[in-house]
């Protein structure tokens, strides 16, 4: 397949001879005058690379440059310079452009890198689909189980993963909200750019804007330098902004206009900055009720809330518990240089009953305290915590409604949750036990549960 140029120059005698020598070179060779021209050209036939003047009337290289790391981020950019107007490549280069020619151009020369920035660019392609290829194969396992409601997080996150709208993610403390946008952003064509996590509540409230935005030197008493903020330091990737409901309200404006222009104002700075970082928020808060008590703005919300994912509580996916205890175990044990092969089926009952305010963060904490306390290759009731082992006894002998057919559906639950831990959480094993099918097992847990 042709290779496409786009030669954006405004010297038409040297912007025609250079297309002549690429076309003669076996090149798709297109040309513009200008930068908009150019620019126009470029999101109308998607060139494979852009060889661009710096210095032209109008439009420069430098914002031609700019823009086509926001209209087509993957297009590499060849600039041309005079000797005089280096400092101006420079700033091109911190832009996005790929290499530079200098004038007057030799033949060789040019037809050289625009073959080799022509093969990164397909190697990075190639990357990048092998790096989709293995993402597509995994995504959401970062998120351990096997629930109907964690099924659905999985397949918002396959929905939403390909295009960069703006995510969030809610639910309460520990259930993993970091993890759904770690998959949204390792499924989606930003995988090999960066994920940048700002947690907006472990800030100092006078460093916010300069963490989110930047800063330039002198703009404040230490600002030493210039420095980027963390919507620039994730460019070409994902930003995470958790607990997005502790960011001060006074920034919510300027959070807002990054979102909506794509542009930041670093503190002390007279002109914005292009960004393209994608944004996925988090809060374990109810935002509406924020908004109620005047601490949150609406249009930010419904800006922030294109796609809204909800992460359940561990409460309500109990038949995950068995899946993550053994994740949990397997992972902790080179690290605390343990080999536990598991735990029986009493403390696995225990857990799947356990109330786990603290989601699925408390009971990683519970396996890692066990595992470190326990002498034994496998956890029993007696390594579990006193405090944990009383809310499960609550839990368990709960008592049994008057109601007949709600007395059942207690007695139904509580027996398949022991047959279930006593198969070690092996569900074809408890279905086999109990005469069902493995699908009917947890169709009726999740019946049984909702019902109660």
């Amino acid at each position: 397949m042709s290779v496409g140029v786009l030669l954006i120059d405004d010297e038409d005698l040297f912007r025609e001879d250079l297309a002549t020598l690429l076309r003669d070179e076996g090149f798709v060779c297109r040309t513009a005058a200008d930068g908009e021209q150019g620019l126009r050209l470029a999101e109308e036939v998607a060139p494979d690379v852009v060889v661009c003047d710096l210095v032209m009337p109008g439009i420069g290289g430098v914002d031609v440059v700019d823009r086509l790391a926001t209209l087509a981020p993957d297009t590499p950019v060849i600039v041309v310079t005079a000797h005089g107007t280096m400092e101006t490549a420079l700033e091109a280069f911190r832009r996005g452009a790929a290499d530079y020619l200098l004038k007057p151009v030799n033949p060789d020369e040019l037809i050289h890198k625009v073959e080799r920035v022509v093969e990164l660019r397909r190697l990075e392609r190639e990357v990048r689909y092998l790096r989709r290829e293995l993402s597509e194969a995994r995504v959401g396992t970062y998120l351990v189980g096997e629930s109907p409601a964690l099924a659905e997080v999985r397949r918002l996150i396959e929905k939403v993963a390909p295009v960069d709208s703006t995510v969030l993610v809610t639910g309460e403390s520990g259930t993993g909200k970091e993890l759904v946008a770690r998959s949204i952003h390792e499924a989606g064509p930003r995988a090999d750019g960066p994920f940048v996590v700002i947690n907006c509540a472990a800030l100092p409230r006078e460093l916010v804007e300069s963490e989110l935005f930047g800063h330039v030197r002198g703009a404040f008493t230490g600002a030493h330098r210039d420095r980027p903020g963390h919507f620039e330091l994730a460019r070409h990737g994902t930003l995470f902004l958790d607990e997005i409901a502790e960011l001060p309200l006074e920034l919510q404006p300027k959070l807002l206009r990054a979102l909506e222009q794509k542009e930041v104002l670093p503190v002390g700075a007279t002109a914005p900055v292009r960004t393209d970082a994608r944004i996925v928020a988090a809060t374990n808060r109810c935002l509406e009720e924020e908004i109620e008590a005047g601490r949150f703005r609406e249009d930010l919300y419904f800006r922030l809330r294109v796609v809204e994912i909800r992460l359940p509580p561990l409460r309500e996916r109990r038949e995950d518990v068995p899946v993550l205890v053994e994740h949990f175990v397997r992972r902790l044990n080179p690290r605390l240089k343990r080999r536990v092969l598991g735990v029986d089926g009493a403390a696995l009952q225990a857990l799947m009953e356990a109330p786990w305010r603290g989601n699925v963060r408390e009971l990683e904490n519970v396996l890692e305290r066990a595992m470190i306390l326990s002498e034994h290759e496998t956890l029993s009731l007696d390594d579990l915590p006193v405090d944990l082992a009383g809310s499960l006894g609550e839990a368990i002998e709960a008592p049994v409604p008057d109601d007949l057919r709600q007395a059942a559906r207690a007695f139904e639950l509580q027996h398949i949750r022991r047959v279930l831990g006593e198969a070690g959480g092996n569900r074809e094993e408890a279905a086999r036990r109990l005469g069902i099918d493995a699908s009917t097992l947890y169709r009726r847990l999740k019946d049984r549960e909702e019902a109660g």
